[in-house]
């Protein structure tokens, strides 16, 4: 499964059967959660009209004619994985957790909502490419807060991206720019007993 795993940015737009699209939801719920917070969420769109609320907002109309993987926007069903760092802080501020101090966000050195959230996202692609699904995981970049508000996350949630999924199309397939960056031997990446 994992060398399967490719990002899919030419979709057919045809619909995912519900059950599917539950069961790659449900791995997402399985991934580990620092101190058993269970602070990530998952905004779910399916259909056209509602992955549209989501286009309109981070890719209006009048820039779709230009844009590279214009198939993208078939793709059946949007994912966008939200942290809620405030239920980190409360639930490290809980009596069995008090004495790690890190019941302030600012004092998280690595911010877990973040980690935990990705950790979600990625078991909700993997479970994708086992159902016989493409994927494809972007960024917000400048659309958070236009996401936020199309789709009515509260404030004191974090949209970290936006997974697509769907059936691939090969026939429009094409791989991104960075697709024939080599990637790094094992040696280079692993460092057994140390740096």
């Amino acid at each position: 499964m994992l060398r399967r795993r490719r990002m899919t940015r030419s979709f057919l737009p045809t619909p995912i059967p519900d059950d599917i699209v539950d069961r790659v939801l449900a791995a997402g719920l399985r991934a580990p959660s620092a101190g058993n917070t269970q602070g990530t969420d998952l905004v779910v769109l399916v259909g056209p009209q509602q992955t549209a609320r989501y286009w309109n907002v981070t890719l209006p109309a009048d820039r779709r004619d230009s844009f590279a993987f214009p198939q993208l926007l078939d793709a059946p069903v949007l994912v966008v994985p939200v942290a809620a760092p405030g239920e980190y802080a409360r639930r490290y501020g809980e009596p069995d957790k008090h004495r790690t101090a890190l019941s302030h966000r600012d004092r998280w050195p690595v911010p877990y909502w973040y980690v935990d959230t990705a950790f979600a996202a990625m078991l909700v692609q993997l479970a994708a490419v086992d159902a016989g699904l493409g994927v494809l995981f972007f960024g917000l970049f400048g659309h958070v807060d236009a996401v936020r508000a199309a789709l009515g996350i509260p404030g004191d949630r974090e949209p970290i991206g936006t997974i697509a999924l769907g059936y691939p199309d090969p026939a429009h397939e094409r791989p991104g720019r960075s697709a024939s960056r080599p990637r790094r031997p094992v040696g280079d990446v692993v460092h057994r007993g140390g740096w």
